[in-house]
């Protein structure tokens, strides 16, 4: 709709029109305060925060709620932050794996129980931890931005093998022939079995230092572990080579930190979407857009992996999406990539997990 100009006023009006301007902004925010008092979750401090009990899990909390008061410095000495740690499912049963206890979610079932009954007002995760479609009346409010999203293989004393020695278009050859890896993720496991089927693998699961701990032990000749967890934990001289994601495609979400708050708290989502990481949010939203696609359990091998490609001379920078499909055992592989704008995101990961899924055999999905 076209506005008519504005008439101009003479002399007399100036005074009147002044105070017209001076009341309505003095209404308006009598009117936001009055909105603001009546918000369901409006409390005083401390706001009490979500977390697993993990040393990766309490670095990534601490850290972002560093980042919270230095960008809100009147929180910093108000005691404001009260941290809540939470013992998951996911933690508690060590011997088994995801897919037979429950799926991934479990790593924030008991975390979000919390924020629902509102025990908690917001909870910090691994973005990869998270179910892709969260409990009713819970949102992701924001993401921090993405540490390096590779996975790093870590060679035990008995591997035989030598991180320099490794090639890196064929970083397995460090590895002996059927060296036994420990690992618990199926995504892991088939991107390399596809490539080495003389491998073997055994179940590793527990936090960053307990996994090194076995490998030291002898328990299997070598690891898997995210690059970002090594990094935050100030362990990443233990990677001993560094994987390409072409080459192991990441899981999605991976290296991101992701903060969920309940829905009706617009206060509190108002405050972190200030923080918010827009690229973290752009291929955040991609990949797990993927991933809800797609459908997969615990029990499928998927990765999602999505970045930001430079435009040229000044153009907007696109969207590169690499989604893989694959059997737990190797023998199916189905990797491709895309590539859009990141207005996108949500679109193009979907368009890529319908056409992954179209063409893997039935039998990659079964439950």
């Amino acid at each position: 709709m076209v506005s008519a100009p504005p008439s101009v006023p003479g002399p007399s009006a100036a005074p009147s029109s002044a105070l017209q301007k001076i009341a309505a902004q003095a209404a308006a925010r009598q009117k936001q305060a009055a909105t603001r008092a009546a918000l369901p979750h409006r409390r005083e401090l401390p706001l009490r925060v979500g977390t697993r009990a993990s040393p990766l899990a309490l670095v990534q909390t601490r850290a972002f709620l560093t980042m919270l008061t230095r960008f809100c410095p009147v929180l910093r000495d108000m005691g404001a932050f009260q941290e809540h740690q939470i013992n998951t499912t996911g933690d508690q049963v060590q011997n088994r794996r995801l897919a037979e206890i429950g799926g991934k979610g479990l790593f924030a079932k008991e975390i979000h129980d919390a924020l629902s009954d509102g025990r908690i007002d917001f909870a910090v995760h691994s973005l990869k931890d998270l179910e892709t479609t969260l409990p009713p009346g819970l949102v992701l409010a924001c993401t921090l931005r993405r540490e390096d999203a590779r996975d790093a293989l870590i060679l035990g004393p008995g591997a035989g093998g030598r991180h320099d020695a490794a090639d890196a278009a064929d970083p397995y050859a460090a590895l002996p022939r059927n060296a036994l890896v420990g690992c618990a993720s199926v995504r892991r496991q088939a991107q390399m079995l596809h490539v080495r089927p003389d491998l073997r693998f055994g179940l590793l699961r527990g936090n960053v230092q307990t996994r090194l701990d076995k490998l030291a032990a002898r328990q299997c000749d070598a690891t898997l572990l995210a690059l970002a967890g090594l990094r935050r934990l100030g362990m990443e001289d233990r990677a001993d080579i560094v994987l390409d994601p072409e080459i192991m495609v990441p899981a999605a979400g991976q290296g991101i930190v992701g903060v969920t708050v309940r829905e009706s708290d617009v206060e509190l989502r108002e405050l972190l979407a200030a923080i918010e990481d827009y690229e973290a949010r752009a291929v955040a939203t991609a990949e797990r857009a993927l991933l809800a696609e797609l459908d997969g359990s615990c029990r499928t091998p998927i990765g999602g992996y999505a970045r930001l490609v430079p435009g040229l001379a000044g153009a907007e920078a696109s969207l590169r999406l690499t989604g893989l499909v694959a059997r737990e055992d190797g023998s199916f592989l189905l990797r491709r990539t895309v590539t859009g704008l990141r207005a996108n995101a949500e679109e193009m990961g979907r368009e890529l997990g319908r056409s992954l899924r179209m063409d893997s055999p039935s039998d990659v999905f079964a439950a």
